[in-house]
């Protein structure tokens, strides 16, 4: 199946450099799956070759990647170690995000951010796994801030991590629970990162708990204060542009099954049934890259807004359903070799299942599109 092209010279060199990095993470890939080990050597690697400040805009220092060249890079770390290139999103996203404000909003409160992701290479971590729009954990007033108590589970690459972009729920008496969005250095006395990650599939991503213990916030450092359990414009940006970059990963595994497939199989005498396997894989394959596209041209638009999340989380669900039989259809091409651990198709179906998890989960996209397809209120499902 030939690939889709990339378009700017950017992601080019993005994808160049990450097939070039991916040689070795794929040496490491079956070690670190093996022994639950986050991918540490592999983020050592993706800051010296520059990917951590990538999608930084050029004039704050960064490489001035688009969103469409991010999510290329992560597809290609992906068809290497599923785990790398999902823990590397968790960051690209986290970038990206106030990348889009800086350039389309003139948000110049997010310069220092940016400014220090090229120039110290930190990187950021997200805890939208706990954080999404109801928020979780508790923030409680006091002089000049907020205390936080707070279990953030899911906080992929946590061992990595500078900064933790996160968020506490704000309980009052008499009053709608609010929800304030602050970073957390993880250095800080009382944040602590917890070895809780055992997981089915996408082992090495390190996506540890991290318990936040009394750590005072001051309130210049809150960003944004917001209505719990209802949707916010701040959280149609994150959703527009942090999906399609998350979902490239799952697009990229799938890819990678079903080249280990094909290879196999040519090794073997063919069958009818198995050039119908074939034909099935790569015709699912490229329902999951066109649902995949038309997230990406969803955020070329550059409009968030309640339209443009309902069109990524149709693509987030088209993609994960067509990755996740590509690679069934991968192990069936295959056959019962797939199921030995050897040939890595065994570790792209753990790691693919990965891609039914992330909001919108496949219920509450649904009902969001209908209500939306209906003219009904959107503002709280989630």
């Amino acid at each position: 199946m030939q690939k889709e092209s990339v378009t700017t010279t950017r992601g080019a060199d993005l994808v160049d450099t990450a097939r070039r990095l991916g040689a070795d993470f794929a040496e490491r890939a079956a070690e670190v799956d093996e022994n639950d080990r986050f991918v540490a050597d592999n983020y050592q690697a993706l800051k010296a070759a520059g990917l951590v400040e990538a999608g930084v805009p050029a004039e704050l220092g960064g490489g001035g990647a688009e969103v469409r060249d991010l999510a290329a890079m992560l597809r290609e770390l992906a068809r290497h170690c599923g785990s790398t290139a999902l823990a590397f999103s968790m960051h690209t996203h986290q970038v990206a995000i106030p990348a889009w404000r800086w350039r389309h909003q003139n948000a110049v409160a997010v310069e220092p951010l940016l400014k220090r992701v090229a120039s110290e290479r930190i990187v950021l971590l997200s805890s939208g796994g706990s954080d999404w729009i109801a928020g979780s954990g508790k923030a409680e007033k006091v002089d000049g801030g907020y205390r936080i108590s707070a279990r953030k589970v899911f906080t992929s690459g946590a061992a990595a991590g500078n900064v933790l972009m996160t968020g506490a729920v704000v309980h009052k008496e008499g009053e709608p629970d609010a929800v304030i969005h602050f970073p957390v250095p993880m250095a800080a006395p009382g944040v602590t990162v917890l070895d809780t990650w055992r997981s089915l599939g996408m082992r090495g991503t390190g996506s540890n708990d991290v318990l936040i213990e009394g750590l005072f916030v001051p309130d210049a450092s809150v960003a944004v204060k917001r209505k719990s359990g209802e949707w916010h414009p701040l959280f149609q940006i994150i959703a527009t542009i942090a999906f399609p970059l998350i979902y490239a990963v799952y697009l990229g595994v799938a890819e990678s099954a079903r080249d280990i497939a094909l290879g196999m199989a040519k090794g073997k005498r063919q069958a009818q049934h198995a050039m119908r396997l074939a034909g099935e894989m790569d015709t699912t394959l490229r329902a999951a890259q066109l649902a995949h596209r038309w997230m990406i041209e969803t955020v070329e638009r550059n409009a968030p807004s309640a339209e443009s999340v309902n069109e990524v989380m149709i693509g987030r669900s088209l993609v994960a359903k067509n990755a996740i039989r590509t690679v069934e259809l991968a192990m069936e091409l295959a056959g019962g070799a797939s199921f030995y651990r050897g040939n890595g198709l065994e570790r792209c179906f753990r790691d693919v299942q990965g891609a039914r998890f992330h909001p919108l989960q496949a219920g509450p996209q649904a009902e969001y599109t209908g209500a939306m397809a209906l003219g009904l209120p959107v503002a709280t499902i989630f």
